[in-house]
């Protein structure tokens, strides 16, 4: 969308970073944890911006994202679906239906 979130319109990266106020922002706890000051909170909050995330991370994120899946470790989606009642990630796919160790694994006995 854009190379940078203080290019985006709609982005709390202005306020959080620069102290500027917005309607509609308010500063969450762990954005008022950065700093014993809104200075100090407002160059910690740049400074979180000030390396690449790398593109691997990003494809992850998107894809959660799109797919609209939990983002996280396996103890964490684990929370999620017994909080939620419903599937963090996709299942995993089935395998080789037509091979010999599939079949026994499932059960399956054709003649």
């Amino acid at each position: 969308m854009v190379k940078h979130p203080g290019l985006y319109p709609w982005s709390s990266y202005r306020s959080n970073a620069f102290g500027e106020k917005q309607s509609g922002v308010t500063p969450h706890r762990l954005y008022m944890r950065l700093g014993k000051d809104e200075a100090d909170r407002n160059a910690a909050y740049r400074q979180l911006f000030n390396k690449n995330i790398p593109s691997q991370t990003l494809d992850t994120i998107r894809q959660s994202t799109n797919k609209e899946w939990v983002l996280g470790n396996d103890c964490f989606k684990g929370r999620i679906e017994e909080l939620t009642k419903r599937q963090a990630e996709p299942k995993g796919r089935g395998g080789d239906r037509r091979s010999k160790e599939y079949q026994q694994s499932k059960g399956i006995n054709r003649v």
